[in-house]
């Protein structure tokens, strides 16, 4: 039964608890739907089967960077089209390059809470493309 969602949508890809836990919440409490995923393998399977509106992916996990995995997700036919933004503690000129790099829509910095709210607003109300 495919159906339209009452709240959009934003999967958490990151291997740290406290800040999933943490983005979970303050994404809740803005009124979207939020899932999580604690290990980046899986993680495709999870992109597929919740389709999200938006992905946050940490960079930085062991086995799988969220470099490999957000290539991995742009380049399947079922999960190219959904926006991912990596969500890092990685300092902001190697985040930007990144986006450039990986052709994702952005990036947030781990750890401020204002941005994370600010941002992902603008990722999930305004056209992304």
């Amino acid at each position: 039964m495919e159906g339209k969602r009452d709240k959009k949508m934003v999967l958490i890809i990151d291997d740290d608890v406290k800040h999933l836990l943490t983005a979970k919440g303050l994404l809740e409490n803005m009124g979207y739907e939020v899932r999580i995923h604690h290990f980046a393998f899986g993680a495709t399977n999870a992109v597929r089967e919740t389709k999200p509106d938006l992905v946050l992916l940490d960079m930085n996990m062991p086995g799988l960077s969220g470099e490999r995995l957000s290539k991995l997700l742009l380049s399947n036919g079922k999960t190219k089209d959904i926006p991912i933004v990596f969500y890092s503690s990685n300092d902001e000129d190697n985040l930007r390059k990144a986006v450039v790099e990986y052709g994702v829509k952005g990036y947030i910095a781990k750890g401020d809470i204002f941005e994370l709210r600010k941002k992902v607003a603008s990722y999930l109300e305004s056209p992304i493309g």
